[in-house]
């Protein structure tokens, strides 16, 4: 009897911390989670893609000699104004001055042979033509052979002329092509502009533009009224971008302050790769992306370093998510249609089962459920939301890594933001 008494214990006791036990692992298993919760609004979202770049004007001109010595005069220093055809540098002229002179006297020298040559073809006509009339009066005194070959003469010396008019021509062209050398010793400045370059000193050597650019170019003059700057814009993003989008342009000389830009160009053609690292397959792409600068200060120099904010796209009162509060999940069913006439849940279309976006709305008993989201653009931090929302609904959004941890019918509550002299953060 007391055997049996004491196993009747035993089970009770056994019973009861079996009992005792489940009730703390249900409570342990029911914990909430601390997490943000905000419900689903409508906001402005502006839609950017940012990228740098330097500011050039967009007018600039390279000035390169045409021909080749040594600086005698040079007018101007880096930072004048100039004006379209203003006075800049010369060139020593002495060499192309004596080859004009050269060829005003080989022009002359054939001029003189022209005058030769026709005097010896009137010559040559006029004893033809008596001779000719000769032999028809008195054919006994002149053979026909003799008239044949004044004959002869004429044209010989016809030719001489028109020899000697090709030469006058050709004189006159070395002499064109040597005073447009010697004009080219002067050097004019081609725009209206600054000089933001000058390679040269009075007394260095000029050489020609044709042999080597880089080396060649004297000076650059640039139309500092209309400047721009050239960004450089990932494939993934130069898409949304088009001509004519607005921008807002920060330089960093001038930190406390954004100018105005519009984009005036995009590139068809890709950034080429400058180093052999660069052309392996998996290096990003960039596309150059020109914005004009709309209100520039006067202060502003050719290769300033500058950022550019551009604007692909806008909305007003969009309904909206923090982009944080999106995730990923697996094998998950695709939201469909407009979820702003469901009830409780969007309107969800299986369509196979695979990898969706979404966010894990806060039910009325605490328990979040992972909803597929359409977004479209995205704002600096929030996406805007196309179907599988609407407004007023709570939806988790932070921390990230509590939501990468969330599951369908994980309990949670929100977190409570610390008054001002409180230690702790949430309770």
């Amino acid at each position: 009897m007391q055997k049996r008494t004491k196993s009747i214990v035993g089970v009770v006791v056994l019973v009861a911390i079996i009992v005792v036990g489940a009730v703390a692992y249900k409570k342990g298993g029911n914990k909430a989670v601390e997490v943000k919760i905000e419900p689903v609004g409508n906001r402005d979202l502006v839609a950017s893609v940012t990228a740098s770049g330097q500011v050039a004007s967009h007018t600039k001109v390279d000035v390169a000699s045409d021909v080749s010595g040594r600086i005698t005069r040079l007018a101007v220093k880096e930072g004048d104004v100039v004006k379209k055809g203003q006075f800049l540098l010369e060139i020593d002229p002495s060499q192309y001055q004596a080859a004009v002179v050269r060829n005003q006297a080989a022009v002359a020298s054939s001029r003189a042979q022209v005058m030769q040559a026709q005097a010896n073809l009137a010559q040559a006509k006029n004893t033809y033509k008596r001779t000719a009339d000769l032999q028809k009066i008195n054919p006994a005194l002149v053979s026909a052979d003799q008239v044949d070959q004044l004959a002869t003469a004429v044209k010989v010396n016809q030719a001489m002329l028109d020899n000697a008019n090709h030469g006058v021509a050709q004189a006159e062209a070395a002499l064109q092509d040597a005073q447009s050398s010697l004009n080219k010793t002067t050097i004019v400045s081609p725009i209206d502009g600054q000089i933001t370059r000058l390679n040269v000193e009075a007394g260095e050597t000029a050489i020609q533009g044709t042999l080597n650019k880089d080396a060649a170019t004297l000076l650059t003059v640039s139309d500092m009224s209309n400047l721009e700057t050239k960004v450089k814009v990932n494939e993934t993003d130069v898409a949304h971008v088009k001509v004519g989008d607005s921008a807002l342009v920060q330089i960093d000389a001038f930190p406390d302050t954004t100018f105005r830009g519009r984009v005036s160009e995009i590139s068809n053609s890709s950034v080429t790769p400058t180093t052999s690292a660069s052309t392996q397959t998996d290096q990003a792409v960039d596309y150059y992306v020109t914005v004009r600068l709309l209100n520039p200060p006067p202060q502003t120099r050719p290769d300033f370093s500058a950022t550019a904010k551009i604007i692909t796209d806008t909305r007003k009162q969009a309904l909206a998510i923090p982009i944080i509060a999106l995730t990923i999940r697996e094998n998950a069913p695709v939201a469909s249609g407009d979820s702003a006439n469901a009830v409780g849940k969007p309107q969800l279309k299986e369509v196979g089962k695979k990898d969706a976006d979404g966010v894990f709305v806060v039910g009325a008993d605490n328990k979040v459920t992972f909803r597929p989201v359409k977004v479209g653009i995205a704002g600096e931090q929030y996406f805007e939301v196309l179907s599988g929302l609407k407004p007023g609904e709570k939806i988790v959004t932070g921390t990230y890594q509590a939501i990468r941890d969330l599951k369908d019918g994980t309990v949670v509550r929100a977190t409570k933001v610390a008054k001002k002299g409180d230690s702790t953060k949430s309770s």
